[in-house]
Protein backbone atom coordinates (compact mmCIF):
# COMPACT_ATOMS: atom_id res chain seq x y z
CA UNK A 1 0.00 0.00 0.00
CA UNK A 2 1.34 3.56 -1.08
CA UNK A 3 2.28 5.18 2.37
CA UNK A 4 1.16 8.29 0.50
CA UNK A 5 -2.59 7.32 -0.46
CA UNK A 6 -4.10 11.10 -1.73
CA UNK A 7 -3.10 14.90 -1.38
CA UNK A 8 -5.61 17.49 -1.00
CA UNK A 9 -5.07 21.04 -1.91
CA UNK A 10 -6.21 23.69 0.93
CA UNK A 11 -5.83 27.34 0.56
CA UNK A 12 -4.05 29.16 3.32
CA UNK A 13 -6.86 31.22 4.52
CA UNK A 14 -11.05 30.67 5.02
CA UNK A 15 -11.21 28.60 1.63
CA UNK A 16 -9.50 26.07 3.03
CA UNK A 17 -13.07 24.58 4.33
CA UNK A 18 -14.61 24.08 0.28
CA UNK A 19 -11.18 22.22 -0.31
CA UNK A 20 -10.69 20.14 2.10
CA UNK A 21 -13.81 18.42 1.70
CA UNK A 22 -14.64 14.70 2.67
CA UNK A 23 -17.93 13.56 1.38
CA UNK A 24 -19.86 11.31 3.39
CA UNK A 25 -21.66 8.51 1.10
CA UNK A 26 -22.57 6.35 4.35
CA UNK A 27 -26.34 6.90 4.93
CA UNK A 28 -26.25 4.17 7.30
CA UNK A 29 -23.36 5.97 9.81
CA UNK A 30 -26.01 8.29 11.05
CA UNK A 31 -28.84 5.86 11.24
CA UNK A 32 -29.22 2.41 13.47
CA UNK A 33 -27.42 1.41 15.57
CA UNK A 34 -24.10 3.70 14.25
CA UNK A 35 -22.82 6.41 16.13
CA UNK A 36 -23.91 9.47 15.35
CA UNK A 37 -20.52 11.31 15.59
CA UNK A 38 -17.74 9.05 14.18
CA UNK A 39 -14.15 8.61 15.64
CA UNK A 40 -12.80 9.28 11.77
CA UNK A 41 -14.98 11.62 11.02
CA UNK A 42 -13.90 13.99 13.91
CA UNK A 43 -10.67 13.34 12.72
CA UNK A 44 -11.48 14.31 9.39
CA UNK A 45 -13.02 17.19 10.31
CA UNK A 46 -9.78 18.62 12.57
CA UNK A 47 -7.20 17.84 9.70
CA UNK A 48 -8.98 20.04 8.05
CA UNK A 49 -9.54 23.11 10.52
CA UNK A 50 -7.47 26.57 9.29
CA UNK A 51 -5.33 25.86 12.59
CA UNK A 52 -2.52 28.06 13.88
CA UNK A 53 0.09 28.17 16.52
CA UNK A 54 -2.34 29.08 18.91
CA UNK A 55 -4.65 25.77 18.06
CA UNK A 56 -1.85 23.68 18.55
CA UNK A 57 -0.57 25.34 22.17
CA UNK A 58 -4.03 25.10 23.30
CA UNK A 59 -4.34 21.08 23.05
CA UNK A 60 -0.37 20.64 23.99
CA UNK A 61 -1.57 22.72 27.55
CA UNK A 62 -4.40 20.35 27.87
CA UNK A 63 -2.52 16.92 27.39
CA UNK A 64 0.37 18.51 29.58
CA UNK A 65 -2.55 19.21 32.14
CA UNK A 66 -4.27 15.86 32.13
CA UNK A 67 -0.41 14.46 32.47
CA UNK A 68 0.81 16.41 35.20
CA UNK A 69 -2.83 15.61 37.36
CA UNK A 70 -1.67 11.36 36.83
CA UNK A 71 -4.06 10.92 34.05
CA UNK A 72 -3.25 10.23 29.96
CA UNK A 73 -1.85 12.75 27.36
CA UNK A 74 -5.70 13.43 26.54
CA UNK A 75 -7.79 16.49 25.91
CA UNK A 76 -11.25 15.60 26.32
CA UNK A 77 -14.45 16.94 24.09
CA UNK A 78 -16.07 18.13 26.96
CA UNK A 79 -13.10 20.00 28.35
CA UNK A 80 -12.26 21.00 24.67
CA UNK A 81 -16.08 22.78 24.71
CA UNK A 82 -16.60 23.85 28.43
CA UNK A 83 -13.47 24.74 28.85
CA UNK A 84 -10.66 25.39 26.58
CA UNK A 85 -6.90 24.40 27.57
CA UNK A 86 -7.77 22.57 30.55
CA UNK A 87 -6.91 18.60 31.35
CA UNK A 88 -8.83 16.26 32.85
CA UNK A 89 -8.93 16.83 36.70
CA UNK A 90 -8.72 20.44 36.78
CA UNK A 91 -10.85 22.46 38.67
CA UNK A 92 -10.40 25.80 37.73
CA UNK A 93 -11.98 26.33 34.56
CA UNK A 94 -9.61 28.41 32.54
CA UNK A 95 -10.49 32.01 30.83
CA UNK A 96 -11.92 32.11 27.78
CA UNK A 97 -9.94 35.26 26.86
CA UNK A 98 -6.83 32.68 27.05
CA UNK A 99 -7.55 31.50 23.56
CA UNK A 100 -9.53 34.28 21.63
CA UNK A 101 -10.87 32.25 19.00
CA UNK A 102 -10.67 28.51 20.56
CA UNK A 103 -10.53 24.96 18.66
CA UNK A 104 -13.73 24.83 19.32
CA UNK A 105 -14.96 27.80 17.30
CA UNK A 106 -13.15 26.21 14.27
CA UNK A 107 -15.13 22.84 14.70
CA UNK A 108 -18.42 24.67 14.96
CA UNK A 109 -17.81 26.95 11.89
CA UNK A 110 -16.78 23.80 9.93
CA UNK A 111 -19.75 21.77 10.97
CA UNK A 112 -22.62 24.69 10.58
CA UNK A 113 -21.36 25.72 7.10
CA UNK A 114 -18.35 27.60 7.50
CA UNK A 115 -17.44 29.64 4.14
CA UNK A 116 -18.36 28.08 0.89
CA UNK A 117 -18.25 24.62 2.14
CA UNK A 118 -21.12 21.78 2.08
CA UNK A 119 -20.56 20.08 5.29
CA UNK A 120 -24.12 20.85 6.47
CA UNK A 121 -25.31 18.20 3.37
CA UNK A 122 -22.71 16.10 5.02
CA UNK A 123 -24.16 16.28 8.39
CA UNK A 124 -27.88 16.73 8.62
CA UNK A 125 -28.36 18.32 11.86
CA UNK A 126 -25.08 20.08 12.77
CA UNK A 127 -26.20 21.55 15.77
CA UNK A 128 -26.83 17.76 16.97
CA UNK A 129 -23.72 16.62 15.60
CA UNK A 130 -21.69 19.19 17.88
CA UNK A 131 -23.69 18.59 21.23
CA UNK A 132 -23.30 14.18 20.75
CA UNK A 133 -19.67 15.58 20.26
CA UNK A 134 -19.07 17.36 23.35
CA UNK A 135 -21.32 14.80 25.13
CA UNK A 136 -19.44 11.95 23.83
CA UNK A 137 -16.36 10.23 25.59
CA UNK A 138 -13.99 11.21 22.80
CA UNK A 139 -10.98 12.93 22.84
CA UNK A 140 -7.61 14.21 21.39
CA UNK A 141 -5.23 11.65 22.58
CA UNK A 142 -1.30 12.90 22.10
CA UNK A 143 1.32 10.68 22.83
CA UNK A 144 4.73 11.79 23.15
CA UNK A 145 3.53 15.48 23.27
CA UNK A 146 6.62 16.12 25.43
CA UNK A 147 8.74 16.09 22.19
CA UNK A 148 7.13 18.79 20.25
CA UNK A 149 8.95 21.62 18.89
CA UNK A 150 6.37 23.98 19.47
CA UNK A 151 5.57 24.51 15.45
CA UNK A 152 5.27 21.53 13.72
CA UNK A 153 1.41 21.11 12.71
CA UNK A 154 0.24 17.35 13.84
CA UNK A 155 -0.16 14.16 11.47
CA UNK A 156 -4.39 13.42 12.77
CA UNK A 157 -5.62 10.04 12.82
CA UNK A 158 -8.14 7.55 14.72
CA UNK A 159 -8.65 4.60 16.88
CA UNK A 160 -9.59 1.84 14.53
CA UNK A 161 -11.00 0.42 17.77
CA UNK A 162 -9.60 -3.24 15.91
CA UNK A 163 -6.07 -3.92 17.61
CA UNK A 164 -4.75 -2.54 14.56
CA UNK A 165 -0.93 -1.23 15.15
CA UNK A 166 -1.31 1.05 11.42
CA UNK A 167 -4.00 3.35 10.61
CA UNK A 168 -4.79 6.16 8.08
CA UNK A 169 -3.82 9.59 9.34
CA UNK A 170 -3.99 13.38 7.56
CA UNK A 171 -0.95 14.74 7.72
CA UNK A 172 -1.30 19.02 7.60
CA UNK A 173 1.62 20.47 5.74
CA UNK A 174 2.45 23.67 4.39
CA UNK A 175 3.92 24.30 1.04
CA UNK A 176 7.19 26.69 -0.47
CA UNK A 177 4.31 28.86 -1.61
CA UNK A 178 2.47 29.03 1.63
CA UNK A 179 -0.01 27.05 0.69
CA UNK A 180 -1.34 24.17 3.15
CA UNK A 181 -2.60 20.76 1.66
CA UNK A 182 -3.46 17.52 3.77
CA UNK A 183 -1.43 14.47 2.61
CA UNK A 184 -3.37 10.83 3.52
CA UNK A 185 -0.68 8.82 5.13
CA UNK A 186 -0.32 5.28 7.37
CA UNK A 187 0.69 6.23 10.87
CA UNK A 188 2.12 3.74 13.28
CA UNK A 189 3.65 4.09 17.13
CA UNK A 190 7.25 4.81 15.21
CA UNK A 191 5.81 7.95 13.45
CA UNK A 192 4.15 9.04 16.76
CA UNK A 193 7.54 8.98 18.46
CA UNK A 194 9.14 10.88 15.60
CA UNK A 195 6.50 13.53 14.65
CA UNK A 196 3.64 15.11 16.66
CA UNK A 197 0.22 12.62 16.34
CA UNK A 198 -3.49 13.24 17.49
CA UNK A 199 -5.41 10.22 17.82
CA UNK A 200 -8.91 10.35 18.34
CA UNK A 201 -10.03 7.73 20.46
CA UNK A 202 -12.24 7.21 23.72
CA UNK A 203 -11.36 8.32 26.96
CA UNK A 204 -10.86 5.45 29.46
CA UNK A 205 -9.58 7.27 32.76
CA UNK A 206 -11.22 10.10 33.31
CA UNK A 207 -13.96 8.87 35.53
CA UNK A 208 -10.89 7.42 37.84
CA UNK A 209 -9.83 9.23 40.49
CA UNK A 210 -5.66 9.26 40.40
CA UNK A 211 -3.14 9.02 43.35
CA UNK A 212 -2.07 12.70 42.37
CA UNK A 213 -5.32 14.16 42.61
CA UNK A 214 -6.10 11.69 46.10
CA UNK A 215 -3.21 13.81 47.24
CA UNK A 216 -3.91 16.81 46.54
CA UNK A 217 -7.38 16.24 47.82
CA UNK A 218 -6.08 15.13 51.13
CA UNK A 219 -2.79 16.95 52.09
CA UNK A 220 -1.55 14.26 54.69
CA UNK A 221 -1.53 11.94 51.86
CA UNK A 222 2.03 13.80 50.93
CA UNK A 223 3.58 14.63 47.74
CA UNK A 224 4.76 11.54 46.29
CA UNK A 225 7.44 10.54 43.99
CA UNK A 226 10.01 10.45 47.21
CA UNK A 227 7.85 10.65 50.27
CA UNK A 228 6.20 8.24 51.88
CA UNK A 229 2.55 8.60 52.34
CA UNK A 230 1.20 7.53 55.33
CA UNK A 231 -1.39 9.85 58.18
CA UNK A 232 0.85 11.16 60.44
CA UNK A 233 -2.02 10.96 63.70
CA UNK A 234 -1.08 7.22 62.76
CA UNK A 235 2.80 7.61 63.40
CA UNK A 236 2.22 10.16 66.67
CA UNK A 237 -0.27 7.80 68.01
CA UNK A 238 1.77 5.06 67.91
CA UNK A 239 4.80 7.17 69.28
CA UNK A 240 3.44 8.23 71.92
CA UNK A 241 1.39 4.81 72.92
CA UNK A 242 5.39 3.56 72.55
CA UNK A 243 3.73 0.57 70.96
CA UNK A 244 4.59 1.44 67.61
CA UNK A 245 3.08 -0.45 64.29
CA UNK A 246 3.87 -1.67 60.79
CA UNK A 247 2.78 -0.07 57.30
CA UNK A 248 3.16 -1.69 54.26
CA UNK A 249 3.99 0.71 51.30
CA UNK A 250 4.15 0.20 47.86
CA UNK A 251 7.39 2.18 46.63
CA UNK A 252 7.22 1.75 42.70
CA UNK A 253 5.50 0.05 40.22
CA UNK A 254 7.87 -0.84 36.54
CA UNK A 255 5.24 -1.66 33.91
CA UNK A 256 7.16 -4.38 31.36
CA UNK A 257 4.82 -4.27 27.99
CA UNK A 258 2.10 -2.49 27.10
CA UNK A 259 -1.23 -3.89 27.52
CA UNK A 260 -3.11 -2.17 24.79
CA UNK A 261 -2.89 -1.16 21.37
CA UNK A 262 -1.04 2.45 21.50
CA UNK A 263 -4.26 4.09 19.55
CA UNK A 264 -6.09 3.78 23.04
CA UNK A 265 -3.37 5.23 24.56
CA UNK A 266 -1.87 4.20 28.37
CA UNK A 267 -2.35 1.26 30.46
CA UNK A 268 -4.45 1.93 33.71
CA UNK A 269 -3.36 -0.40 36.17
CA UNK A 270 -5.44 -0.86 39.15
CA UNK A 271 -3.30 -2.28 42.45
CA UNK A 272 -6.33 -3.86 45.09
CA UNK A 273 -5.64 -5.43 48.23
CA UNK A 274 -7.46 -7.06 50.92
CA UNK A 275 -6.46 -7.12 54.80
CA UNK A 276 -7.36 -6.38 57.93
CA UNK A 277 -5.82 -3.99 59.67
CA UNK A 278 -5.03 -3.25 63.35
CA UNK A 279 -6.55 -6.90 64.05
CA UNK A 280 -5.51 -7.14 68.04
CA UNK A 281 -8.15 -10.26 68.43
CA UNK A 282 -7.20 -12.97 71.21
CA UNK A 283 -10.99 -14.72 70.96
CA UNK A 284 -12.28 -16.17 68.52
CA UNK A 285 -15.58 -14.20 69.52
CA UNK A 286 -13.10 -10.76 69.19
CA UNK A 287 -12.57 -11.90 65.43
CA UNK A 288 -16.20 -11.56 64.47
CA UNK A 289 -15.84 -7.69 65.40
CA UNK A 290 -13.16 -7.52 62.14
CA UNK A 291 -14.09 -6.48 59.28
CA UNK A 292 -11.57 -6.53 56.19
CA UNK A 293 -10.97 -3.68 53.85
CA UNK A 294 -9.71 -3.38 50.32
CA UNK A 295 -7.58 -0.91 49.56
CA UNK A 296 -7.41 0.56 45.77
CA UNK A 297 -5.38 2.80 43.58
CA UNK A 298 -5.36 3.43 39.89
CA UNK A 299 -2.39 4.20 38.33
CA UNK A 300 -1.84 5.31 34.87
CA UNK A 301 1.50 4.43 32.98
CA UNK A 302 1.65 6.23 29.77
CA UNK A 303 3.81 4.62 26.78
CA UNK A 304 6.90 6.40 27.50
CA UNK A 305 7.11 5.28 30.41
CA UNK A 306 7.56 1.30 29.45
CA UNK A 307 10.26 0.05 31.28
CA UNK A 308 10.79 3.07 34.00
CA UNK A 309 9.64 2.31 37.61
CA UNK A 310 7.15 4.88 38.53
CA UNK A 311 6.98 6.18 41.91
CA UNK A 312 3.88 5.28 43.90
CA UNK A 313 4.68 5.74 47.10
CA UNK A 314 1.66 4.89 48.53
CA UNK A 315 0.16 2.61 51.81
CA UNK A 316 -1.36 -0.32 51.13
CA UNK A 317 -1.72 -1.59 54.75
CA UNK A 318 -1.32 1.51 57.52
CA UNK A 319 -1.30 -1.07 60.34
CA UNK A 320 -0.14 -4.35 59.80
CA UNK A 321 -0.75 -6.18 63.11
CA UNK A 322 1.80 -9.22 64.62
CA UNK A 323 -1.69 -11.46 63.99
CA UNK A 324 -1.91 -10.50 60.32
CA UNK A 325 -0.47 -13.39 58.69
CA UNK A 326 -1.06 -12.38 54.96
CA UNK A 327 -3.19 -10.37 52.65
CA UNK A 328 -4.60 -10.71 49.31
CA UNK A 329 -3.13 -8.72 46.70
CA UNK A 330 -4.22 -7.95 42.98
CA UNK A 331 -2.92 -6.07 39.72
CA UNK A 332 -5.43 -6.01 36.94
CA UNK A 333 -5.02 -4.04 33.65
CA UNK A 334 -8.61 -1.70 32.85
CA UNK A 335 -10.38 -2.96 29.95
CA UNK A 336 -14.18 -2.40 31.24
CA UNK A 337 -16.89 -5.29 30.96
CA UNK A 338 -19.33 -6.31 33.62
CA UNK A 339 -18.45 -6.71 37.70
CA UNK A 340 -17.10 -9.25 39.17
CA UNK A 341 -15.83 -10.55 42.15
CA UNK A 342 -12.53 -12.28 43.33
CA UNK A 343 -13.32 -14.91 46.39
CA UNK A 344 -10.13 -14.57 48.09
CA UNK A 345 -8.95 -14.72 51.85
CA UNK A 346 -6.54 -12.98 54.46
CA UNK A 347 -5.00 -14.60 57.03
CA UNK A 348 -5.21 -13.80 60.46
CA UNK A 349 -3.99 -15.78 63.83
CA UNK A 350 -5.86 -15.66 66.70
CA UNK A 351 -4.45 -17.62 69.80
CA UNK A 352 -2.40 -19.63 68.12
CA UNK A 353 -4.91 -20.64 65.46
CA UNK A 354 -5.25 -19.45 62.06
CA UNK A 355 -8.42 -18.49 60.75
CA UNK A 356 -9.19 -17.52 57.08
CA UNK A 357 -11.09 -14.35 56.58
CA UNK A 358 -13.11 -14.07 53.62
CA UNK A 359 -12.30 -10.84 51.21
CA UNK A 360 -14.46 -9.66 48.09
CA UNK A 361 -12.01 -7.58 45.70
CA UNK A 362 -14.06 -5.92 42.52
CA UNK A 363 -13.01 -6.72 38.72
CA UNK A 364 -14.27 -6.12 35.34
CA UNK A 365 -15.16 -9.14 33.27
CA UNK A 366 -12.78 -7.68 30.38
CA UNK A 367 -9.89 -6.88 32.79
CA UNK A 368 -6.34 -8.53 32.41
CA UNK A 369 -5.43 -9.47 35.06
CA UNK A 370 -1.95 -9.13 36.11
CA UNK A 371 -1.70 -11.04 39.08
CA UNK A 372 -2.99 -12.06 41.98
CA UNK A 373 -2.59 -14.12 45.05
CA UNK A 374 -1.62 -13.68 48.75
CA UNK A 375 1.57 -12.16 50.29
CA UNK A 376 2.80 -13.15 54.03
CA UNK A 377 4.13 -10.81 55.79
CA UNK A 378 6.90 -13.33 56.58
CA UNK A 379 8.00 -12.85 52.51
CA UNK A 380 7.02 -8.71 52.48
CA UNK A 381 9.80 -7.86 55.68
CA UNK A 382 12.02 -10.36 53.77
CA UNK A 383 11.71 -8.55 50.90
CA UNK A 384 11.12 -5.04 51.91
CA UNK A 385 12.82 -2.43 49.39
CA UNK A 386 13.74 -5.46 46.59
CA UNK A 387 12.43 -5.34 43.87
CA UNK A 388 9.74 -8.41 42.85
CA UNK A 389 8.61 -9.86 39.60
CA UNK A 390 4.85 -10.14 39.01
CA UNK A 391 3.61 -11.07 35.98
CA UNK A 392 4.40 -8.18 33.61
CA UNK A 393 5.05 -5.53 35.94
CA UNK A 394 7.68 -5.11 38.83
CA UNK A 395 6.86 -3.76 42.42
CA UNK A 396 9.44 -2.45 45.07
CA UNK A 397 7.36 -3.24 48.42
CA UNK A 398 8.66 -1.46 51.57
CA UNK A 399 7.72 -2.30 55.36
CA UNK A 400 8.22 0.43 57.68
CA UNK A 401 8.05 0.21 61.60
CA UNK A 402 7.12 3.15 63.16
Amino acid sequence: MKTMLKRIIIAALLPVFAACEFIDDDIDKHTGNEPYVALDEVAEILACLPMDASHLSEVHNAVLASSGNGYDEEYTMSDLFESPGSGVGDEDTKSNAEYKNPLRNLIREYVRGGVSTKSSARIPDPDKWLDELQKSDMQIYWPFSENWDGKTFPVVTFDPEDNSAVNIGYRIAVDNDGSRYVEEVLVDEAMAEKVPVWVVNRNSDADFTTLEMLRREDPEWGSGGGSIIVTPAFASAARASGSGFKSLMLKDFTMKRNYDPWFTGASEFFVKIGAVEDFTASTEAELRLYSPTVTDFVIVVRRNQLGIPQPFNAVLISEWSPQLESCAFMIIEDDGGTIEDWNCTALVRVASKSYGVEIKIPFHSRDDVVWRGQLTGRWLEANSNLVGHFGDVDLTFEVLEY
